[in-house]
């Protein structure tokens, strides 16, 4: 037995093979009541699975190489029963061959790990075939539809707690809207009230001082005739602004001169 060269025949013999080994896992599986857990890599990196509670489905997961929960239990149960040989032998120094196998298999990890975000991102997908392609615009779309149900989420989540603080605001603006009109009406009452207790205990204003009135202005006299006669002139004037007589003036200051 060797192995086929031509990769055609190579890759029908891989899916009859696949196909048989995957029956057969099932049938020892139902006929026997045996866990079974089978995981099968093509040369390509294509991850096959079965586990016991599948049955007859053929778990295909090509770029989330992820072991499904029923499996996990399964490979957890073989963890469980060999870990007494595992350490059993832990005490012995590790062989250069169990760390190259070690190493083998992180390599083939990374590099299957590297593969499928390349092929996420878009990138080296000439080997991919039709069917690979169609599961991965599946996953992508599921991808897509995930980022926007959360993010449109994250959005509503804003917008309703913007909502809450607006409110909030318009409350808070209606309470100090309300505080200053009753604190100017309560100014307004007071103002109203001391001028009211002002104008009843009030003193009394003292009267009015009386009119100011003006003495009347004497008419000057002068001795000489035409000065005289001048100043009986001035004097007719200033009896029409005073309501005086020129007799009256002239009789007081002939008094005032004879005594």
């Amino acid at each position: 037995m060797k192995r086929i060269e031509n990769k055609i025949n190579r890759q029908v013999t891989f899916s009859k093979r696949r196909s048989g080994l995957l029956k057969k896992a099932n049938e020892i599986s139902v006929l026997c009541d045996a866990e079974v857990a089978l995981i099968v890599f093509s040369h390509k990196g294509k991850l096959f699975e079965y586990s016991t509670d599948a049955r007859l489905v053929l778990l295909y997961y090509q770029f989330c190489p992820l072991i499904i929960y029923i499996m996990d239990k399964i490979l957890e149960k073989y963890e469980r029963y060999s870990l007494a040989e595992r350490q059993f032998v832990a005490n012995e120094p590790p062989s250069p061959a169990n760390w190259n196998l070690e190493i083998s298999k992180l390599r083939a990890r990374i590099e299957l790990l590297q593969r499928n975000h390349r092929q996420y991102m878009g990138e080296d997908l000439d080997s991919m075939s039709l069917k690979d392609l169609q599961n991965l615009e599946q996953q992508l779309d599921t991808a897509i539809r995930n980022i926007r149900s959360r993010k449109h989420q994250l959005l509503y989540d804003s917008i309703s707690d913007l909502q809450q603080k607006e409110r909030a605001i318009q409350e808070q603006n209606c309470m100090l809207a309300k505080k200053i009109q009753e604190k100017e009406q309560e100014m307004a009452h007071q103002s109203q009230w001391e001028h009211n207790n002002h104008g009843h205990n009030a003193p009394p204003l003292p009267p009015p001082p009386p009119p100011f009135m003006m003495a009347p202005q004497l008419p000057r006299l002068n001795l000489g005739g035409g000065a005289y006669e001048g100043g009986g002139a001035a004097e007719g004037r200033r009896n029409n602004d005073l309501d005086l007589t020129l007799d009256s003036l002239y009789s007081c200051h002939l008094g005032c001169f004879a005594a």
